[in-house]
């Protein structure tokens, strides 16, 4: 079988590719990156928050070409069912597949006021009122899980739900969002997570290409 190939985005700034990549890494698919350029203009509408349309990530996987999340959240769990990707429990794999779907059509709101910026620290950040009810729902999501689980992560152990939530741990890390201790030691979770690790190791070497993105608002 011929190796597959993860097109990306910037690893610094795109939440959307950062959730691929995870998805692949837990399926314990073999595969290649490949980058867009950043100076794509579809690119830079992704990135900028302006199309949620662009087909990155793409995997292309023996003769398939998946390049929504969700879809190859999907793909992976059909030719890798061993891998955890949902839990095993009937009534826990609906439950992943409802968060995990929430994250994926919904918090717009979040997104524009918390872009995800991996090399970014702020000491305080004014969370406008738009996007105040996406904290509060995400914080909701997590307590439930990780109560009803028992954590580390929220389905016990990783699961899609991780990888679609990973990057919302990198926002309110940025952005100095205050979390009961419940859900920062979670997000301390996510961040000493192998993959999640790797992924941010090399999103600090990345080089600093969007300047839009560097403006502080």
């Amino acid at each position: 079988m011929a190796r597959a190939t993860l097109t990306i985005s910037s690893k610094n700034y795109s939440s959307w590719s950062l959730r691929g990549w995870l998805l692949c890494r837990m399926a314990g698919l073999d595969f290649k990156e490949s980058h867009v350029d950043p100076d794509d203009p579809e690119t830079r509408q992704e990135l900028l928050l302006l199309s949620p349309s662009v087909r990155v990530p793409r995997l292309s996987h023996d003769g398939v070409d998946v390049w929504d999340t969700l879809a190859i959240a999907e793909y992976l769990h059909e030719i890798s069912p061993d891998a955890g990707l949902l839990p095993d429990d009937r009534k826990a794999r609906a439950h992943c597949r409802a968060v995990s779907g929430e994250m994926h059509s919904g918090f717009h709101n979040l997104r524009s006021a918390l872009p995800m910026n991996i090399k970014a620290r702020h000491e305080r950040f004014k969370i406008f009122s738009g996007a105040r009810p996406d904290v509060q729902r995400i914080k909701e999501i997590w307590e439930d899980c990780l109560t009803t689980y028992g954590g580390p992560f929220l389905f016990g152990k990783p699961t899609m739900a991780d990888a679609m939530y990973a990057p919302v741990c990198t926002r309110f890390r940025t952005y100095a969002v205050e979390l009961e201790p419940q859900l920062q030691a979670y997000c301390e979770t996510i961040f000493d997570w192998a993959p999640m690790k790797e992924w941010s190791e090399a999103a600090l070497e990345e080089p600093d290409e969007i300047i839009e993105l560097e403006v502080e608002f």
